[in-house]
């Protein structure tokens, strides 16, 4: 079967390090996370973004529901962790590729963001669930830009 990915990119006027704190940063994850609850509680993220740590997707509650562990990281330039819904049962093997990666890449003062998220060619209706994930990335992504760049612009 194909894979399937969500795969989108947007480019930022600001620094990677900038962008890196948008994403990285709970004051700012927590932001962008409320696009994945889809009208549901809201979310909030919390890891301490080192290689092997937990990465808990977490209710207004404090329950977990989604969770994973970084798998890759350079900082500045790329983060992978993976994602599993701690309410399915259902966890499919996870190859290098699999959960969310953001990759970060700088030339002249701006960044090109570029998400890969899947494969959801594992899960049923894997491409249903991967549509679902792109619209929800295609309003992430805007927010993630828009604080990257008033962090960048901010008088320190």
């Amino acid at each position: 079967m194909e894979k399937l990915f969500v795969d989108e990119s947007i480019v930022i006027n600001a620094s990677s390090a900038k962008v890196w704190e948008a994403l990285t940063n709970r004051i700012y994850s927590d932001k962008w996370a409320t696009e994945f609850s889809s009208g549901g509680p809201q979310f909030s993220i919390e890891s301490d973004w080192n290689l092997g740590s937990p990465v808990l997707w977490k209710g207004q509650d404090g329950t977990v529901i989604v969770e994973g562990n970084v798998t890759a990281l350079k900082p500045h330039k790329i983060l992978r962790f993976t994602v599993f819904d701690v309410r399915s049962s259902e966890r499919p093997a996870v190859t290098e590729e699999d959960g969310i990666t953001f990759k970060l890449s700088e030339q002249d003062g701006k960044t090109t963001l570029h998400i890969l998220q899947g494969d959801f060619s594992v899960m049923n209706d894997g491409e249903k669930y991967r549509d679902l994930s792109t619209e929800i990335w295609e309003k992430v992504l805007p927010k993630v830009k828009s604080m990257a760049e008033q962090i960048n612009n901010r008088i320190t």
